[in-house]
């Protein structure tokens, strides 16, 4: 029994340790939006969808009405059923500036994802050529959307994800929030995921999403995939299987958000999607105990004297010091309680999936149901 544990420790730390050095290389490759960028002359759709975002979404239409180096630019903004003046406060910020339009939406049908159904609508509606997707609780820097569209055309893509900056407050967004950007900066080979038609090989932010419009429309978009609760990963799936090509790039220099303000926010928004994420329960249970063996199985060991244990936990801390240097998170003393993060993350599978089983799954006050 010593010897497997005594083996299964050093295989955890040398797993790390190529983790480690794949974040590395993938840190070096990662595309990101020149702070300078060229004008961009085709016209560019922005597209809101908002339900009961009049607490936050001020700064956000601030900073696309300041965007610079984009002549033709229009601003949607869906209004989905909310209930707390969203709509007026979109109308105050934008004042009479012609390039905002307000509409109210559509509800979905019962237990289908509200947010895919409301892009849709959004993109049925957008007149430009690229189809820029901007969550409500998302602020832009003014060279944002022209520095995410020559990304889009300098590389021949149809899709490019910006990975905003993550604000993350309290212990709870602390300890989850960066592995967000950790879990693919670690796992997925960005430039390999750029070129392959692999659905495995995906990875997107729905908070900032750029879209070329005629890939959009090929791949069927968001009414293609209306059940989907990852809608960001499946349409960039979707993208991928019409023959286009996309990837997730750096978007901290250009874009910030804080997606939770509480841990129950934090709690509750995982336990609606990481069901989806694992794929099945089997999927779950392999994941969890891989996550555990290589990132809190080290540190174990290591406070029982194992060197490997030592040597493994550091390397699990390295991964997180780069993904935080390079994604503009906070550095320390959050990487030294990465074992933690991933724990915490393991047990927020399993209430995923709890809920799923039980038939509650919900968001924003509607039941994602059986369909999705």
């Amino acid at each position: 029994m010593r010897r497997l544990l005594r083996a299964a420790v050093r295989g955890a730390a040398a797993g790390s340790a190529l983790a480690a050095a794949h974040a590395l290389v993938n840190a070096r490759l990662m595309r990101v939006p020149a702070a300078d960028p060229a004008e961009c002359r085709e016209p560019v759709s922005v597209l809101v969808p908002a339900r009961d975002e009049a607490h936050r979404i001020a700064p956000t239409v601030a900073s696309l009405l300041a965007q610079r180096g984009v002549a033709d630019l229009e601003i949607i903004v869906l209004d989905d059923g909310s209930t707390d003046g969203t709509a007026g406060e979109v109308r105050r910020v934008a004042g009479d500036d012609p390039r905002v339009r307000v509409v109210e939406g559509k509800q979905p049908r019962d237990g289908v994802p509200g947010k895919p159904h409301a892009c849709a609508q959004l993109a049925d509606l957008a007149g430009g050529r690229v189809l820029v997707f901007v969550d409500a609780d998302v602020v832009l820097a003014p060279h944002a959307i022209a520095a995410a569209v020559e990304v889009l055309r300098d590389n021949d893509l149809d899709l490019v994800s910006p990975f905003p900056r993550q604000l993350a407050d309290g212990t709870g967004a602390r300890l989850v929030q960066p592995l967000l950007q950790w879990s693919w900066l670690v796992f997925l080979p960005l430039r390999l995921a750029e070129r392959s038609p692999r659905p495995s090989l995906a990875a997107a932010n729905g908070q900032f999403l750029v879209v070329d419009a005629a890939a959009y429309d090929r791949s069927g978009g968001f009414r293609g995939i209306a059940t989907a609760v990852l809608d960001d990963i499946a349409l960039l799936r979707a993208v991928k299987r019409s023959g286009g090509r996309g990837v997730v790039v750096d978007g901290s220099t250009v874009a910030d958000c804080r997606m939770y303000e509480d841990w129950a926010e934090v709690r509750d928004g995982y336990e609606k999607s990481l069901w989806s994420a694992t794929g099945s329960p089997a999927g779950a249970v392999a994941l969890s105990l891989v996550l555990a063996w290589l990132y809190v199985l080290p540190p174990v060991a290591a406070l029982a004297g194992s060197r490997a244990g030592a040597l493994g936990y550091a390397a699990g801390v390295l991964t997180r010091v780069v993904t935080a240097r390079h994604t503009g998170g906070r550095v320390w003393p959050d990487a030294f309680a990465h074992p933690v993060s991933v724990g915490v993350l393991v047990s927020l599978v399993g209430r995923s999936w709890r809920a799923r089983r039980a038939g509650r799954l919900h968001w924003k006050g509607r039941s994602l149901g059986e369909s999705s």
